[in-house]
This record gives structure tokens, C-alpha cells and sequence, in this order.
């Protein structure tokens, strides 16, 4: 589905991700390992076609960069809603991005909230919110076009152990949605759950990807990457 040709990325001289080649597959939940500085970002932004590569290439099948545009969900590291809006306030504008129809948005919106169980706040103001709320009405904004392909940057960072696994179990559902995604985290065992395969990259080189089951060979994984990314 995703194919990365010999893909290099520098800035000036700086060498951020260093020749990766690999494929992600369609309806797999793909995950991105690697330490601060390994390259896991700019990957995600050349997927997203947010950045460039300065060499190699990025396939999507034979979708133009428009229709990839309109094949893709990103939901960033960050949280960048407008506080002062409510949740439906929000949704409603970002769905006026993809210029969906009126019917449909409203539709659209009332399943997604329901879908992570935000429905009983859908008039509340974003500030308001816990921070677990905030991490599901990311990804509830980024399926609002219904995208094939959704692109999670650490989506679980600093959620307590019960949200991230209630996050764990949206993921889960996703796919069986048959949503492809692509995952980045330091949280191992989320990966280690989520995952069906693993690229683990270090100082930009790609230095391992195979399933989880492969990697450990009887290891966790925490000790596989540590092994790897010294």
C-alpha cells in the first residue's frame, strides 16, 4: 500500500532519516520505534506529505499526491483544537475543511462520538476536557473524511495506564474496521500489543522490521530494541 524506496531526508547537513526502504501493507497496524532523534518524526512527515525526501521516493499505489491528500488521517503528537470552541464546534469546522455536505457532517460527527463515547460532550468547550477526551477527539477529527490510512504520533503520551489502554482498544477497532495505521511511540508494550510488524530505526537507518513474534524469539522487545538502539 505504502512503499519507501532508498527515502533520505537532511537538512543542511544533518542526515535525519538515512535510506529506508520498506513497505507498509494494507489494513496492518504498522508501528515506528526508535529513540529521540532516530528519524521516527520526519518519517511520519514524508508519509504525510508534509516534507520532501531529499532523495528516494514514496509510492501510494498510483494515487496522485491530491488523492493521497484525501486517503490519509493524521492525528499529531500535539494538541492543536481550538480551546475556545466545543467539540462539535471543532469537528463541525474541520469537516468544512473536507467540504463535506451538511447532512453528511452531521452524521458523520454524531457516529464518530459515539463510536469513542464522547457523545455526552459534544457541547462542551475543548478546555474542559480531560486529556484522555482530548486524545479521542484527535482521532475522531482525523476519521471525520473517512481515510484509509490513519497516521498515530505518539497518541498515548502522558495518558495514564487505564486511558492508554482505552486508546489501545480504539486502535483495535480500527482495524477490524479495516483502517491501516501507522504508529509511533515510546511505550514498547504498546507496540508490542498493537503491532503486527515493527520497523525499529537508530540515528536514521532502518535496523530492524519484522512482526513482534520474530523480533523477540523468545526476548521481550524492550530488550530487542535496547540491543538494537544502543
Amino acid at each position: 500500500m505504502i512503499q519507501l524506496d532508498n527515502v533520505t531526508k537532511k537538512f543542511g547537513e544533518k542526515i535525519a532519516v538515512d535510506g529506508l526502504s520498506f513497505e507498509i501493507q494494507r489494513g496492518e497496524v504498522f508501528g515506528l520505534l526508535g529513540k529521540n532523534g532516530a528519524g521516527k518524526t520526519t518519517t511520519i512527515k514524508m508519509l504525510t506529505l508534509q516534507l520532501k525526501p531529499t532523495a528516494g521516493e514514496i509510492s501510494f499505489g498510483t494515487a496522485s499526491e491530491l488523492e493521497i491528500k484525501s486517503q490519509i488521517g493524521i492525528v499529531p503528537q500535539h494538541l492543536n483544537f481550538d480551546q475556545d470552541l466545543t467539540v462539535w464546534e471543532n469537528l463541525e469546522l474541520h469537516a468544512r475543511l473536507y467540504h463535506l455536505p451538511p447532512s453528511e457532517r452531521k452524521l458523520r460527527i454524531s457516529e464518530l462520538l459515539r463510536f469513542v463515547e464522547l457523545e455526552p460532550v459534544r457541547n462542551s468547550f475543548i478546555k474542559n476536557l480531560s486529556g484522555g477526551m482530548k486524545r479521542r477527539l484527535l482521532i475522531v477529527r482525523a476519521l471525520i473524511h473517512e481515510p484509509q490510512i490513519l497516521f498515530l504520533d505518539e497518541p498515548t503520551v502522558a495518558l495514564d495506564p487505564q486511558v492508554r489502554r482505552k486508546i489501545w482498544e480504539l486502535v483495535q477497532q480500527l482495524k477490524s474496521r479495516g483502517i491501516t495505521i501507522v504508529l509511533t511511540t515510546h511505550y514498547i508494550e504498546e507496540a508490542e500489543f498493537l503491532c503486527d510488524r515493527v520497523a525499529i530505526l537508530s540515528a536514521g537507518k532502518l535496523v530492524a522490521l519484522d512482526s513482534t513474534k520474530n523480533l523477540c524469539a523468545g526476548k521481550s522487545l524492550e530488550e530487542v530494541f535496547i540491543a538494537l538502539t544502543k
